[in-house]
C-alpha cells in the first residue's frame, strides 16, 4: 500500500499511535510504501467500497506489480527503509491490509492535508 510521503509519515504516526505492529516501510523520496499480507483483488474492492471516499493517491501493488527496495536509486533518488525488516528474518511479519487501510485513508484526507497525486 502506498501513499505520497508525507501522508505515509502521518500514516505511520497514526498507527503508532494506535499501537498497530507493522511490518517493513519503504520509503521513497515522493511515495512511502507499507508493506502488507498478500491480498486479493475481491478483499480490496470489498474494504474500498465501504469507505465514503478513496483518495487517487493511495495505490495497491498487486500480483504482477513491482516495487523498489533499498538499497535501490530511482530517478526521483534513493530508497530506503523507515522500518526496516527485522535482522535474521527471512520472511518478515505483515499486517493485512484491513488493518493499516483506515489509518491510511485518514491521513490522505484529513481537514487541510493536501496529498498530491504522486
Amino acid at each position: 500500500v502506498s501513499l505520497p510521503a508525507v501522508a505515509g509519515a502521518r500514516a505511520l504516526a497514526l498507527l503508532d499511535r494506535r499501537g498497530m505492529r507493522l511490518g517493513p516501510v519503504v520509503a521513497a523520496p515522493h511515495r512511502w510504501a507499507i508493506l502488507v499480507k498478500p491480498y486479493s483483488m475481491e478483499q480490496l474492492g470489498e474494504l474500498l467500497y465501504a469507505k465514503d471516499f478513496v483518495p487517487g493517491s493511495l495505490r495497491f501493488h498487486g500480483e504482477g506489480g513491482y516495487l523498489a527496495l533499498p538499497p535501490s536509486v530511482t530517478g526521483p533518488g534513493e530508497v530506503r527503509w523507515e522500518r526496516a525488516p527485522l535482522p535474521g528474518s527471512a520472511s518478515p511479519w505483515l499486517p493485512d491490509v484491513e488493518a493499516v487501510v483506515d489509518a491510511v485513508v485518514e491521513a490522505l484526507t484529513r481537514t487541510g492535508v493536501s496529498a498530491p497525486e504522486l
